[in-house]
C-alpha cells in the first residue's frame, strides 16, 4: 500500500517503513505525528484519488531526526566590476519514518442541547435607540500667516537713471 502525502508545499509518495526527508516540522525526536493531507492512496485493489484530499485517511509517522541539509553556496559576480558576494545556506529538515497508512479515528461532534420551545416563542421588541447627540465640530481658525519678508535689492546709480 502506498500514499501520496502533501507536506511543506511538496508531495511525497510513501509506503509503510519508508524514510523521507521533509521540510521542518515541529516536534521532538521520537514523537509520532499524523500527516492528514493525503492526496492519493493505492494498493493491490486499486487507486483512490482525493479531490483535493481523501477525508478520513491519515499517514502516521515517527520523527527520527531534526537536522539541516548540506550547505548550498550562493555566489554572485559581475565581471570587470570588482563585485563578488559569497553566501551559504543550510535548510532545516525533519527525517520521518512512515509507520502506517490508515484511517483517522472519527471524532464525534458534541451535540448541542436543544433550546426550550418557550424561549423561542417569546417575542422581544427591539428597543428604539435615541440618536446620539452629535458633537459640534470645533471650528478651528487658520493660523495667522506671517507676512512674507520683502526682498531688497541694491540700486546702482546707473539703474535709476533713464536715458
Amino acid at each position: 500500500m502506498f500514499a501520496v502525502v502533501k507536506t511543506g508545499a511538496k508531495q511525497y509518495k510513501v509506503a509503510a517503513g519508508d524514510i523521507i526527508k521533509v521540510e521542518k516540522l515541529d516536534g521532538e525526536t521520537g514523537a509520532k505525528i499524523t500527516l492528514d493531507h493525503v492526496l492519493m492512496v493505492g494498493d493491490d485493489k486499486g487507486v483512490k484519488v482525493g479531490s483535493p484530499t481523501i477525508s478520513g485517511t491519515v499517514v502516521t509517522a515517527e520523527i527520527m531526526e531534526q537536522s539541516r541539509t548540506a550547505k548550498i553556496i550562493i555566489f554572485k559576480k559581475k565581471r570587470r566590476q570588482n563585485y563578488r558576494r559569497k553566501n551559504g545556506h543550510r535548510q532545516h529538515q525533519t527525517v520521518l519514518k512512515i509507520l502506517e497508512i490508515g484511517t483517522a479515528a472519527v471524532k464525534k461532534a458534541a451535540t448541542k442541547k436543544a433550546v426550550p420551545a418557550k424561549a423561542k416563542t417569546i417575542e422581544e421588541k427591539p428597543v428604539a435607540k435615541k440618536p446620539a447627540a452629535k458633537k459640534a465640530a470645533a471650528t478651528k481658525k487658520p493660523a495667522a500667516k506671517k507676512p512674507a519678508a520683502k526682498k531688497t535689492t541694491k540700486k546702482t546709480p546707473n539703474a535709476t537713471k533713464e536715458k
